[in-house]
């Protein structure tokens, strides 16, 4: 659920005193890497901060007696900081004399805190029992992929056969439970068993992170203080109502809870104890669980007597400027009866429903790919993860459990793209005019995708907005001609 919420800035603040070291180390070169090659400044950026001052200090010390400053070039530091220091610190993130100092005195003042916000001594003492920062979240919330994932390998494995199976005996399995549920707050049965496959394979991958922990950590941390200090705060919240005990309070790394993946002010705003028995547990309570998920979806505006969109088939020569790229796909929203006097039609080629509801058109792998209208009810699984795969792969999942087939357009083959090319992209993108604002940060995002489309557009090309190899070619080589 909390998937796509956390978004790795393009630059991560580096500390003065961090910059001093490394001023002290390189010498004026460190200043002037940061101020004319941007490039660079993004890799010190993202390799110093995670480092802290006093794992500098040590790599510092290191450099100056080894002498290996004196033989490396940009490239080979590079390498070490890249290959070696972050693996080597990873497992040391926050030092024992750190923890010791820094983060028993933040954890001091935070127990104070709490307790003035009516939080008890004695559920204090059960949630910090033995309490130390977690190296292995700050990495999982550091980490880049090194390639985009593309839809084909998303979609084959979040609604794989064996997932298609599990959901359709696990509707059976609780078919009495979710006649309940969709009888109460909307939701169709396959709609909230779709979300708990893709959530934690129906309760299989729960997270093995303690949730205290987690949030504590990133709050520590300070990325994202604001947000991971209301986690944390709603966390201690969880555990002085009784809920559960801090030893059964498992998530994600990032604190996503149970079978639906709960944040723990998700669950303070919608968890439900559907059983009755004075607690909701949404860990190990099947129906507590999905009842916080059908409450949690009504709440964000779920649409009910109406589906998620579907698969369509496009007539020849569509025009693909009619394509939404954005993530909500909130553009080139038009009636159902719009869309069929365009040629739209269901994959069978009968005609579209006759439903008084509006729809946008996304084709995740272009124009080569399926094509799916959406509707709002989309959206909504959208404001539970924003990923538009992570919605598709929902409805999807959901036509499937219900007794749909595969895509009718079948998956092309892509080649997932690295996420050097990505910057190499936009930066060419930004040079020809297409991407304003926000500059080149590797990530395939709504702002990414509008400006191929634009490119597409004006290059005379099918504006589908999906990037490959072949887009990559040609805006290098226009961009190129601009600088020579």
């Amino acid at each position: 659920m909390f998937a796509t919420a956390i978004h790795e800035p393009r630059h991560l603040p580096i500390a003065k005193s961090q910059l001093i070291v490394m001023d002290d180390l390189f010498g004026s070169n460190f200043r002037d890497l940061s101020r004319h090659h941007s490039g660079k400044t993004r890799f010190f950026h993202n390799t110093l901060y995670p480092l802290k001052l006093p794992n500098l200090l040590l790599f510092k010390g290191f450099c100056l007696h080894s002498g290996v400053m004196s033989v490396l070039s940009f490239n080979q530091v590079r390498f070490v900081f890249g290959h070696i220091l972050l693996s080597l610190f990873a497992s040391t993130a926050f030092p024992n004399a750190v923890v010791s100092q820094d983060f028993f005195q933040w954890l001091a003042q935070v127990r104070g805190e709490a307790a003035s916000n009516g939080i008890s001594q004695s559920t204090l003492d059960a949630a910090f029992a033995d309490l130390e920062p977690i190296p292995r979240v700050i990495e999982l919330d550091r980490s880049q992929p090194e390639f985009t994932l593309t839809f084909s390998r998303y979609l084959r494995s979040a609604v794989s056969e064996k997932r298609v199976a599990t959901g359709r005996e696990r509707l059976r399995q609780h078919a009495a439970l979710l006649n309940h549920l969709e009888n109460k707050y909307g939701i169709p049965a396959r709609f909230l068993v779709a979300v708990w496959g893709l959530e934690t394979n129906y309760g299989q991958a729960k997270g093995a992170f303690p949730v205290i922990g987690a949030t504590a950590t990133l709050y520590f941390d300070g990325r994202r203080e604001s947000l991971f200090r209301r986690e944390l705060f709603d966390a201690l919240t969880i555990l002085e109502q009784g809920h559960v005990s801090p030893q059964n309070m498992m998530g994600s790394w990032a604190g996503a809870m149970g079978h639906t993946q709960f944040m723990p002010s998700n669950f303070l705003a919608y968890a439900v104890d559907e059983d009755g028995d004075g607690r909701k547990d949404v860990w190990n309570t099947i129906p507590d669980a999905l009842s916080s998920a059908a409450n949690y979806l009504n709440a964000l505006g779920w649409q009910s007597g109406f589906t998620w969109g579907r698969e369509v088939r496009l007539p020849e020569n569509f025009d693909y400027d009619l394509v939404s790229v954005e993530t909500r796909a909130r553009s080139q929203i038009r009636s159902l009866d719009e869309w069929a006097m365009l040629g739209v039609r269901r994959t069978n080629g009968r005609p579209l429903p006759g439903a008084q509801i509006d729809a946008a058109l996304v084709v995740p792998q272009g124009a080569d790919g399926p094509a799916f209208l959406v509707y709002d009810n989309y959206r909504v699984i959208l404001d539970w993860n924003l990923s538009s795969f992570y919605g598709l792969a929902v409805g999807h999942l959901a036509d499937r459990l219900g007794g749909a087939g595969p895509l009718a357009a079948g998956l092309k083959d892509e080649s997932p793209l690295a996420r050097s090319d990505v910057i190499s992209l936009q930066e060419g993108l930004i040079a020809l005019g297409h991407l304003q604002g926000g500059g080149a940060d590797g990530v395939l995002g709504s702002g990414t995708r509008t400006a191929v489309k634009s490119f597409q557009k004006s290059s005379g090309l099918v504006a589908d907005g999906y990037a490959d190899q072949e887009i990559m070619r040609l805006v290098r080589e226009r961009s190129g001609s601009l600088q020579n």
